[in-house]
């Protein structure tokens, strides 16, 4: 692991799902840089960042600008960008070399069989190019949700649905992330690897259900597994994966082949990432989303210390809704941080996602004006101006997560230390 890092890294992001494919009931894509106006406003909104006094910022690269054809790069946009940041301001990126998309060239995209290889030599040509600004990735963010949207709802390329389909991207997206990380290692020694995941919390009331919802929380550590070379023959989730399409041969590369992840990265937001299983009516079993807070919120982050005891980072939190109820999240959310770190739990950073309102991904599939699909849980608000222009509005969220920046060791104390109670360093 890189050995610049502080000893704790605040941080946002700004939101960067890059869906090129166009969505054919409605001609749409998806690139919230696009929607939200960053690639013109990019410079104003760097500097947002920097006025909350981070020095860590995730930061997307959008793969199918940069690289329009197979073996062609063109990197005009994030030469600029990423001197900038690095360089005027101070701000290390954790960069999101993968946010879901991929380039219009690669047909059937994830599903294509040289996916892993193509992803992986788009990442070395960013390496090749940038190890002297950057040495913190996120080879690709989400994987779990990445695989969901794609192989088994179907609402985003290549469209796959059910078991066999989300299998299919989990293994594909994992040896992209694998092959991804080695080009990285290969080229930057001392790089830090940051892996974010879409975290779930899963519960019941019923006590005949227990042993699926158990099966559901191993269900999301698959890709990190498989990285990590730990999906070998005893491992709970092999006869599921081989019975949905994966090979033996497949596994066993990954086994064979393991990766270093440096700090898993937990995203968690209390209306989305809270789910509940009950009984229907014929008595299968199913989830339904349930609206939780801090203690799943802990239990996930405490599962996953549990499972891979590695440096841990709130790589994206936050939630929706009036500005006091983003207040409390924020509040409430670094005092857990605060306490699990006295308790020793090595977690290193926290991020608030986004920066300022993202576009929700309904936007593609649907019909309204962008500024009806905008879901406002960033530090700033985007309004429309009404001539066309999102405006960055300040909230009083600003100046509360600078003050928790600028007071760390209050805010989040020592590791294996436990610290007093403390009210919120913005009163």
């Amino acid at each position: 692991m890189h050995g610049n890092l502080p000893e704790f890294m605040w941080a946002v992001g700004i939101e960067d799902t890059f869906i090129p494919q166009v969505a054919t009931t409605t001609g749409r894509v998806l690139d919230e840089y696009e929607l939200t106006q960053h690639y013109r406003y990019w410079r104003e909104d760097l500097a947002l960042a920097a006025s909350l006094g981070v020095r860590t910022m995730r930061y997307g690269i959008p793969w199918y600008k940069v690289n329009p054809a197979p073996s062609v790069y063109d990197w005009t946009w994030t030469d600029e960008v990423l001197e900038y940041m690095v360089r005027d301001l101070g701000i290390h990126p954790i960069v999101d070399l993968m946010h879901y998309g991929c380039p219009l060239w690669l047909q059937r995209e994830f599903a294509n069989a040289e996916y892993p290889e193509r992803v992986a030599e788009y990442v070395g040509a960013f390496v090749e190019r940038y190890r002297g600004l950057t040495h913190l990735y996120t080879p690709l963010n989400e994987p779990l949700l990445n695989a969901y949207f794609c192989g088994h709802t179907g609402n985003w390329p290549p469209y796959l649905r059910g078991p066999r389909g989300y299998v299919r991207m989990i293994a594909a997206l994992a040896h992209g992330m694998s092959l991804s990380i080695a080009a990285i290692r290969d080229l930057q020694p001392d790089a830090t690897v940051v892996q974010a995941e879409a975290t779930m919390h899963i519960s019941t009331n019923d006590p005949s259900l227990e042993e699926d919802v158990q099966a559901r929380w191993l269900h999301q550590f698959a890709p990190n597994d498989l990285v990590l070379g730990l999906l070998d023959e005893a491992h709970p989730l092999r006869p599921f994966l081989l019975a949905n399409g994966v090979s033996p041969r497949m596994l066993d590369w990954f086994v064979a082949n393991p990766q270093e992840i440096d700090i898993v990265g937990v995203n968690f937001y209390p209306g989305i990432n809270v789910w509940e299983m009950v009984r229907r009516d014929d008595g299968a079993p199913v989830t339904r989303h349930s609206y939780g807070g801090v203690p799943e919120f802990e239990a996930v982050v405490r599962r996953y210390h549990e499972r891979y005891r590695k440096p841990l980072m709130i790589t994206e939190t936050s939630t929706l809704g009036p500005l006091w109820k983003r207040e409390r999240w924020m509040d409430d959310s670094l005092r857990m941080v605060r306490d699990l770190r006295g308790e020793g739990i090595p977690l290193v950073g926290y991020t608030w996602w986004p920066l300022f309102s993202l576009v929700r991904w309904e936007y593609r599939r649907g019909r309204k004006l962008v500024n009806e699909y905008l879901a406002h849980m960033g530090l700033w608000n985007l309004r429309d101006d009404g001539s066309g222009t999102l405006l960055r509005e300040r909230t009083s969220l600003v100046d509360r997560y600078a003050g928790y920046v600028a007071s760390t060791h209050e805010v989040v104390g020592e590791i294996g230390q436990q610290s007093p109670p403390r009210e919120s360093a913005a009163r």
